[in-house]
């Protein structure tokens, strides 16, 4: 009978590390030796990964489609203020009364021109790779210098017509229709399309960030708590094999580990917590105050086209009523019940912060006050939005008397008490209180980017570094034992 073949030894085969007996010191220290080198550069990856996402998320938002929107915002209400000075020189006439408020007016005419002209450079710079945003902002350019030559027609009609106050010539009226019919159907829309697509990429960016860090966060706590149990298994098996009660290096690598799985999570923290504020309490009220600016100066402009254009005096008071629910919403009220719906509904804040029972973009402000001296900024354009109102009733109330000439110069005047100065004092207070947010979402930006810098990378990197090569110090000699 022929003799059979010895089997061959089962690692032959390839399954012997099954083995517990294949598992010998020198391979038990060199496969935990791989799983903590593994573990901590996947901890770095995460880190590296979940961090490297919130600056990227925080640039987009922090430094350019939010400072876009409030650029587009700036435009959208240049052009509106634009267009209410030139119906305020509409107005004026040739009236000798008027001349010094006429040079001021047209000074500020020309400064909110330059200031869209900037602001328009600026967003057309912005929208280079956004065909949507080019077109709309060529649709501005070329609507702009239309706009621009019709108001200086305007003026120049005007100013051969030798027109009193308030009665404007047929066709430097018709000339300012043409004017203020072309921004509204065309340039604000324009502007605000292109207002809104980057309102949309930051709401997009802001609801992607805040998931990838809360998801984020998680990673980066595994893949640590994995990385310090790997470096725990392999600290308690030199232990036991070699009876070293601590092994120096691989006791620096854990606290390195430790150090870094902590400052992480930190940052991570950190980062989302202030894009909640750059975005959510801070970015939300600046737009809502940069629309609630824009509407406001229409509104003014609205009081001007009134008095100036009787033909189209009612399309006028309801612009006027539909921009002041759009500035601060009172439901079911009209222009002659809305003060005092209104005064109600603010007496009623006031008494109790917490209750804003009227909407709107100040409304908006108000359920969304944050920062220090917040509060008190945003009840001074409540009170001062409640004073232009009652002004703008006084204005309709001399029209209707026929004293159209008293509420010219009430609409106009800038000394106390008329209008034009409350408006003032309104305009004052709106950017008081946008000046707030904006520092507060400039401060929020700029930590999340000091935060994780430069300095922070090269220190992540070098800590990894250094936790990679402390394990592979740890081991050699006990590894060299067995050489």
């Amino acid at each position: 009978m022929p003799l059979l073949a010895p089997r061959a030894p089962r690692h032959w085969l390839g399954r012997s590390w099954y083995s517990r007996a294949w598992w010998t010191t020198p391979r038990l220290v060199r496969g935990l030796t791989g799983l903590c080198l593994v573990a901590l550069i996947a901890a770095g990856t995460a880190t590296a990964t979940v961090l490297g996402g919130a600056r990227d998320g925080t640039d987009v938002i922090g430094h350019q489609a939010a400072p876009q929107v409030v650029r587009s915002a700036d435009l959208y209400f240049a052009l509106n203020d634009m267009d209410a000075q030139a119906a305020n020189l509409l107005l004026f006439g040739a009236d000798p009364d008027y001349t010094a408020l006429r040079k001021e007016t047209l000074d500020t005419y020309e400064q909110r021109r330059a200031q869209a002209d900037n602001d328009l450079q600026r967003v057309a710079e912005a929208v280079a790779g956004d065909a949507a945003g080019q077109r709309a902002v060529q649709t501005v350019i070329g609507e702009l210098g239309r706009y621009e030559a019709l108001v200086a027609r305007t003026q120049l009609l005007e100013d051969q017509a030798h027109a009193s106050a308030g009665r404007p010539s047929a066709d430097a009226l018709g000339a300012y229709q043409q004017a203020t019919d072309l921004l509204r159907q065309r340039l604000l829309p324009a502007v605000d399309e292109v207002t809104k697509a980057n309102a949309a990429v930051v709401e997009r960016n802001y609801a992607d960030q805040r998931d990838a860090l809360a998801g984020g966060w998680w990673e980066i706590l595994v893949a640590g708590l994995l990385a310090l149990a790997a470096l725990g298994l392999l600290q308690r098996l030199l232990a036991v094999r070699f009876r070293r009660l601590v092994n120096v290096p691989l006791a620096v690598t854990t606290l390195l580990a430790l150090a870094g799985l902590v400052t992480a999570l930190t940052l991570t923290s950190r980062a989302d917590h202030q894009l909640v504020v750059a975005k959510s309490n801070s970015f939300d009220s600046v737009i809502a105050l940069s629309r609630a600016r824009a509407v406001a100066y229409d509104l003014n402009a609205d009081e001007s086209r009134y008095l100036t254009d009787p033909a189209r005096a009612a399309a006028y008071e309801q612009s006027f009523l539909d921009k002041t629910q759009s500035f601060t919403r009172v439901d079911g009220a009209t222009l002659a019940t809305y003060n005092d719906k209104l005064a109600a509904l603010a007496d009623r804040h006031r008494a109790d912060h917490r209750q804003v029972g009227f909407g709107g973009y100040l409304g908006d402000e108000l359920r969304n006050i944050t920062f220090a001296g917040e509060q008190d900024a945003a009840e001074r354009v409540l009170t001062a939005f409640q004073q232009y109102q009652r002004d703008d009733r006084k204005i309709r109330e001399l029209n209707a008397q026929g004293r159209l000439k008293e509420a010219v110069t009430f609409n106009t005047g800038l000394t106390p008490g008329q209008s034009n100065a409350d408006f003032g004092a309104l305009s004052a207070a709106l950017d008081d209180t946008q000046a707030i947010n904006r520092r507060a979402f400039e401060d929020a930006v700029a930590i999340t980017d000091d935060d994780l810098d430069t300095t922070t990378v090269g220190l992540g990197a070098a800590g990894l570094a250094a936790a990679l090569a402390l394990t592979g110090l740890g081991v050699r000699p006990r590894l060299r034992d067995f050489a």
